[in-house]
């Protein structure tokens, strides 16, 4: 008999609630279910002597305080989750036998986990870093983990260099600095003397490292796997993840100031927006290469450094995730839940991806050590809803009561079982692939291109990206203190592009490459630059309103309605909490004081019209506040009086509509402005379409405001 539950979208929780604990019991008690009457003082020999022994509610409250630390991650030590569901949009039995993949009417629980690589727990989420992009699918056939990263490949081939990368890239073992960066001669020698991690380089220097949001960036599996269909044939897959709102990065500079101002800022970012409603969504694709084609491209399928080109390999887009539910507790969810790309369901299998082949055993490995020993799967983020039956028997924490005399296979006592399942029964069959070879440390031919794709990234960016890409280097290789590392580095980019290596030169204290190499070339693949992505939103984008005593009521109040009917969520920003009075004595409420925030934190600035920009001028909270937003390429808008404010700032080249007259909204590089006697609703639309392309990278004089 198949004792398999049915599953849907709320199981996960229903499963959760058996251990979820009531916060509003009436009585404190000890671990052993004792109530406590007293727990301010530990019990002593008088008023003024001794602590006794005996005290068993001190003992156990501070031992327990003691023990309350478990190590964190090696990687992926700072992270965030979130729990939702999954929806295929049609049944995929041509390619795979998995059962989440069939039913459209099904939603599967996910709980999915986003983090940064580097840096420790305690670090800033804003830091240049890959992101760690993980889902659990809780389905019926057993738990199913999809662990990959928000940059389709990785640094390494084989995943014996693991280690040598991670001890490059954390900090320098003899002081340990610098924290959640790779910005340090450790790794930058490692880089230079490592030619394979060219493209992913490429990758880490580019705005991918810099998220708006973890709702804002892309997830891949980075390796290849296997779909087996129902027949037993094989397909060669890749996944991918796809954000709704668009694939959208911050700037460098406002990424540093923001793990300073708010180190928790994508963290916080994921909670609100689900708190909000503003659920999250990413549509899941697949990229497919029958076997026969196996060797059929100018790469090697199983080289985790490449990406196969959508241009060649398109990628079908088969379904969608959506995030609704914020943990109720972080240790117990986020900081417990264990990953691991061995974790798999009939349907799908594993390549001879010499980085996946690594993964497959570091990631169990890890855990046992983190988690206290074997049964941390019994640990509730981690329980699968599919019933569990096997031999394994005791180790640390074990909760199952396992009843009966055998706990082996064959048995006779037990009636022999639990046992092995036929494949038409859901037992998990291996793919028979056929392998004739001799025990070898190599890698096949075209494992060795490493330059191809780092010039077909490189060629793909905007004019804009480009330009990050270079700061990027001259930042990076600008602590780097070795002279002769930086001169490796620069020819090692030589190899990706001449030019390119030559503007590295130039900004950080080393002679250009003796002889220029060849140009990148002009193969483009359009996918891969973040100008091609959705920018038709203003979903969810937070707006600061600056207003002080005397704004425009009427105004504010019109422009702040037709943002949140976008699905934006506008915020007024005073000098003092509380509330705010316009011009003709109605209020405004207060979401944040000056000294509680910073332009840094939101999307776009508006600045309503009104007596109250004289105040504003003589702000400096409040020129600084447009100077950097412009700086960081934001959208800004003003109406009226609002205008002068503008005036009064560093802002260079854009021109302003005249702050009292009349007619259609102006709108030049992202800066919208409106006269007082203009068509605010003709600014609302410019303005949401400011907003919208998220920054206005062609702001040629930024660097000329002072913030």
């Amino acid at each position: 008999m198949d004792a398999r539950r049915k599953i849907d979208g709320k199981s996960k929780q229903e499963q959760l609630d058996e251990f979820r604990a009531d916060p509003e019991q009436e009585y404190l008690t000890t671990n052993q279910g004792v109530r406590v009457s007293h727990t301010d003082d530990s019990l002593k020999a008088g008023e003024r002597g001794p602590t006794l022994l005996e005290d068993f509610h001190f003992r156990e409250k501070l031992t327990h305080f003691d023990h309350e630390r478990i190590p964190e991650r090696a990687v992926h030590a700072r992270g965030s989750g979130a729990h939702g569901y999954f929806q295929v949009y049609e049944p995929m039995t041509e390619y795979t036998r998995a059962a989440f993949l069939q039913d459209p009417q099904k939603l599967t629980p996910v709980f999915v986990r986003f983090s940064t690589v580097v840096g420790f727990r305690g670090s800033a989420d804003t830091v240049r870093d890959v992101r760690g992009f993980a889902t659990k699918f809780y389905t019926e056939e057993g738990n199913y983990d999809l662990v990959g990263n928000n940059m389709p490949i990785f640094f390494i081939i084989d995943a014996i260099k693991f280690p040598d990368l991670v001890h490059a890239i954390k900090p320098e073992q003899h002081h340990q600095m610098p924290q959640a960066s790779a910005a340090h001669d450790t790794f930058w020698d490692f880089v230079g003397n490592l030619p394979e991690i060219t493209h992913m380089i490429m990758w880490v220097m580019s705005d991918r490292a810099l998220p708006r949001s973890y709702r804002m960036m892309e997830g891949f599996g980075v390796n290849t796997f296997r779909f087996i269909n129902a027949e037993g044939k094989a397909r060669f897959v890749k996944f991918h993840w796809r954000p709704l709102l668009g694939i959208h990065s911050l700037a460098w500079d406002e990424t540093q100031k923001i793990a300073g101002k708010d180190p928790d800022f994508n963290r916080r970012d994921l909670w609100e927006a689900i708190e909000m409603g503003d659920y999250p969504e990413f549509e899941f694709g697949i990229q497919l290469i029958e076997e026969a084609d196996e060797h059929n491209f100018d790469f090697d399928i199983l080289d985790a450094t490449k990406i196969w080109p959508e241009e060649e390999v398109p990628i079908r887009w088969i379904g969608k995730m959506t995030l609704n539910r914020n943990p109720d507790n972080f240790f117990a969810e986020t900081e417990q839940v264990a990953f691991c790309p061995a974790n798999i369901v009939p349907g799908i299998d594993f390549s001879n991806d010499p980085l996946l082949q690594g993964r497959l055993f570091s990631y169990l490995d890890t855990q046992l050590i983190r988690l206290g020993g074997p049964n941390f799967q019994e640990i509730p983020i981690n329980r699968p809803l599919a019933p569990v039956a096997n031999n394994q028997r005791e180790g640390y924490h074990r909760m199952t009561i396992d009843k009966g005399v055998a706990s082996y296979f064959p048995n006779s006592l037990g009636g022999n079982k639990p046992r092995p399942a036929r494949v038409e029964e859901g037992g998990y069959a291996h793919y028979q692939e056929k392998i004739d070879a001799r025990k070898i440390r190599a890698r096949s031919e075209k494992f060795n291109d490493h330059f191809s794709q780092a010039k077909l990234f490189w060629n793909s960016m905007s004019d804009a990206e480009k330009e990050h890409i270079v700061k990027a280097f001259h930042f990076e290789l600008g602590k780097v203190g070795d002279l002769g590392v930086r001169r490796r580095v620069v020819d090692l980019i030589n190899n990706v592009d001449g030019d390119l290596a030559i503007r590295i030169a130039e900004g950080i204290g080393v002679p250009p490459p003796a002889k220029k190499g060849a140009s990148s070339g002009t193969k483009k693949s359009p996918s891969l630059s973040q100008e091609t992505t959705v920018m038709d939103t203003i979903k969810s984008r937070k707006v600061a309103i600056l207003a002080m005593e005397g704004y425009n009521h009427d105004e504010a109040m019109q422009v702040s309605q037709a943002l949140k009917d976008g699905g934006a969520h506008p915020e007024v920003i005073s000098q003092y909490l509380g509330k705010v009075r316009s011009a003709d004595g109605r209020e405004m409420e207060v979401d944040k004081s000056y000294v509680t925030t910073t332009s840094v934190v939101y999307d776009a600035v508006y600045v309503p019209g009104g007596k109250h920009v004289e105040t504003l001028k003589n702000q400096g909270f409040a020129i600084h506040f447009v100077n950097e937003a412009f700086k960081h390429c934001k959208p800004i808008g003003a109406v009226g009086e609002g205008i002068d404010l503008l005036k009064a700032s560093d802002i260079k080249g854009v021109a302003f509509a005249d702050a009292g007259s009349g007619g259609e909204a102006a709108s030049e590089m992202g800066v919208v402005t409106c006269g007082s006697q203009g068509n605010v609703n003709s600014f609302v639309e410019e303005f949401k379409t400011a907003i919208g392309r998220h920054r206005h990278w062609d702001r040629e004089k930024k660097e000329q405001v002072p913030a």
